[in-house]
């Protein structure tokens, strides 16, 4: 048994040779969700080279499989937000815990990441929620042909954490964003947060930004700003 402030249930076992997992309760609203994630963030595992191939370094590999404080502050604001008629993207998903509580309100969402193994844990965690299979796709912000399509509502979490992404992510969502999209962003203070809101409005979005809440719903401390991008046509 593995137990923390987080509320890990208990160490799980690897569904592929390489790298350990763990269960951790998540509550969200008052709500728990179960999310498989890796034990020891330290852990390394591309045995196929399949990882170093999309560009994600040994350093960077493990960086999906936790679920992250941002994370958790974008999960909340989602409980409640409106989802009737529109499509929804979580933007670099990792464990995609917003997806999760989006799925469960019956909003329309697909999940992208593109970590090889983001698919093998989305599907583990919707099965740990009796949730339905969700829509996954790599989400290659440096693609330019896609048949992902438009979406209504846009939506990550600490996505801008090396400085080549803000131009990159932007340009991901110029292409994808419906007329009238909203584009939600919990950023952590990072610091390329002036880059990125730069490059938006270079693509005809308007911007505003606040403070999130200082505690996340378990107590511990939180620094971070929502920022939200619209644009009318």
């Amino acid at each position: 048994m593995y137990q923390s402030r987080s509320g890990f249930r208990s160490a799980g076992k690897t569904p592929m040779p390489g790298y350990r997992v763990k269960l951790e309760t998540i509550s969200v609203a008052g709500l728990d969700y179960t999310v498989r994630s890796l034990l020891d963030l330290q852990q390394f595992s591309d045995p196929e080279g399949e990882a170093a191939r999309l560009g994600i370094s040994s350093a960077s590999w493990s960086l999906f499989g936790s679920v992250w404080p941002s994370a958790r502050v974008l999960a909340l604001a989602l409980h409640s937000i409106e989802l009737r008629g529109r499509r929804v993207l979580e933007l670099g998903a990792g464990l995609a815990l917003s997806s999760l509580v989006i799925h469960r309100r019956a909003g329309d969402i697909t999940v992208s990441d593109l970590h090889p193994l983001s698919r093998s844990f989305l599907a583990a965690n919707l099965l740990l929620n009796d949730l339905t299979p969700l829509r996954h796709d790599p989400g290659d912000w440096a693609a330019l042909l896609s048949d992902l399509g438009r979406f209504d509502l846009i939506i990550g979490s600490d996505v801008l954490y090396e400085p080549h992404q803000p131009a990159l992510l932007a340009g991901f969502i110029d292409r994808h964003a419906a007329r009238g999209v909203e584009v939600l962003i919990v950023d952590p203070d990072r610091g390329h947060r002036p880059r990125f809101c730069r490059e938006m409005h270079g693509r005809g979005f308007e911007f505003t930004s606040h403070k999130a809440a200082p505690h996340l719903e378990s107590g511990e401390a939180y620094k971070g700003r929502f920022l939200r991008f619209t644009r009318a046509g």
